[in-house]
């Protein structure tokens, strides 16, 4: 997902697979790109974090509890007998809190794991940036190894249902939401 504010500063998240898709949609878009940020460390979220941060010459953002998800991609996309870029070590870590700046857009990482260990959102103005923790209509998988399902829920609870009712969510797949709708209608949340 690129996010960025009305001077066309921003961020990558989660750039998953197609680099080459990604940077054509960098290059169209005309957004200069500072950082690549990271929900989480699941190969299907990071799979072409090497060739794009190569490309933009941008530093790499994560949660240190996600680094042994991180290290392990390659053998996990493997699994899947899928082509996978296993690529080098973040530059710098994200903590509850951290304010990522470009130009006029402001987001703020809160720690939420149980779908991944070292999982973070990312909270804009009017947004969130969820990764794999709320979906509409569902939750993240809890079934994989770092999962922990009371303590996603707990975390949804926490970070993303106090937001107001009108905050778009966008998920790491599937299409968006608002906080206020999987409020009132998520089965998870009930």
């Amino acid at each position: 997902m690129l996010v960025a504010g009305a001077n066309n500063q921003g961020f990558l998240i989660d750039p998953g697979d197609d680099a080459a898709q990604i940077l054509e949609l960098v290059k169209q878009s005309g957004v200069t790109v500072q950082a690549i940020l990271l929900t989480h460390a699941h190969f299907d979220h990071i799979g072409a974090v090497q060739p794009v941060r190569e490309a933009l010459r941008v530093p790499v953002y994560l949660h240190p509890a996600d680094a042994p998800l991180y290290a392990a991609a390659a053998s996990s996309a493997a699994r899947w007998n899928l082509p996978f870029v296993q690529p080098e070590a973040p530059e710098h870590q994200i903590s509850q809190g951290q304010v990522f700046t470009a130009g006029d857009l402001s987001l703020t990482a809160r720690e939420l794991p149980g779908h991944a260990p070292g999982h973070v959102v990312f909270v804009g103005d009017g947004f969130v940036i969820a990764g794999d923790t709320l979906f509409a209509g569902s939750i993240g998988r809890t079934d994989l190894p770092g999962g922990n399902h009371p303590q996603l829920i707990e975390g949804i609870q926490r970070e993303l249902l106090p937001l107001p009712a009108a905050t778009a969510v966008y998920p790491g797949h599937g299409p968006a939401t608002t906080t206020g709708r999987e409020q009132q209608t998520n089965p998870f949340l009930r």
